[in-house]
């Protein structure tokens, strides 16, 4: 497995490895890695010849009060995760290289403009620029993504379809630990005590997937669901917890039988804000 540094490197790289006919996955990530990031190597180990696996914490998708200074980092160990999952390459640039006089961002609407777009304006602008970037320096057939940021997955998918780039688009399952909670590199910054209380969440929204299949397509009834269910707990400052179409994020007062939608959640667990989300079909 070998380290790339330099832009121009891993776009020489990529073209070489396109000579020789072989396809290309690349997995975007900002490193801290976990066995859902593993588990997007080892998919793109299967559908490509070569994985290149990027390891960047991107700064333009932080607002100033957020965590990107205590943003969790350590290169060396996911690297030597790296290797043992299988990639090939970790472009690993620094935010001068990505970043040498930047005035041009890309600027996403439609699915960008709710639940965590309402929270984090600049977020996805942020996302969609640097992943535009990543997927310019990296020349992939494939994408992987895992579903655990679904909101980030739609707006990717946009900017691809609309920017025209010929990445396909990889959604990979949420790996989650035993208890249910979803794995994600800001679970570091839990105490004890709230680690054990994080389960809520998934909780809450296996509460709601009951009530679907129990016959109820009414949104607000589903949503009080997820929000009674984590208020009980009296430890959670809740952003959103809603139910929307799985591919647009409309929300319509009353589902359609057959309709996909998907249940989004996002809290504040003391300092630590997480994200959740379940797929469902409604009866």
């Amino acid at each position: 497995m070998k380290i790339i540094t330099k832009v121009r490197e891993m776009q020489e790289v990529s073209e070489s490895i396109r000579r020789e006919g072989k396809k290309i996955a690349c997995v975007p990530t900002m490193g801290y890695l976990h066995e859902g990031h593993l588990s997007l190597v080892k998919k793109g180990k299967v559908l490509a010849d070569v994985v290149i696996t990027t390891n960047f914490v991107n700064p333009t998708q932080f607002a100033p009060n957020e965590d990107f200074e205590q943003y969790p980092r350590d290169l060396e160990r996911d690297c030597k995760l790296l290797e043992e999952a299988g990639a090939d390459y970790v472009f690993a640039p620094s935010a001068e290289e990505m970043y040498p006089g930047y005035n041009t961002e890309i600027n996403i609407k439609g699915v960008s403009q709710k639940f965590e777009g309402l929270f984090r304006p600049i977020h996805f602008n942020g996302v969609a620029s640097v992943v535009a970037k990543l997927f310019i320096a990296t020349k992939p057939h494939y994408a992987i993504f895992g579903q655990k940021d679904y909101q980030q997955t739609l707006v990717v998918k946009q900017m691809v379809r609309d920017m025209l780039f010929e990445t396909e688009i990889i959604i990979a399952p949420i790996i989650r630990e035993e208890d249910g909670l979803a794995r994600s590199s800001r679970n570091i910054y839990l105490s004890q005590e709230e680690r054990q209380v994080a389960t809520t969440l998934h909780n809450a929204l296996l509460a709601a997937k009951t009530t679907i299949e129990a016959g109820v397509r009414n949104r607000d009834r589903i949503n009080s669901v997820m929000k009674n269910y984590i208020n009980e707990t009296g430890a959670f400052k809740i952003d959103y917890a809603s139910i929307a179409d799985a591919e647009t994020l409309e929300e319509p007062m009353d589902f359609k039988s057959g309709q996909k939608a998907v249940l989004l959640v996002a809290a504040y667990l003391g300092k630590t804000r997480l994200i959740d989300n379940e797929l469902v079909v409604i009866k």
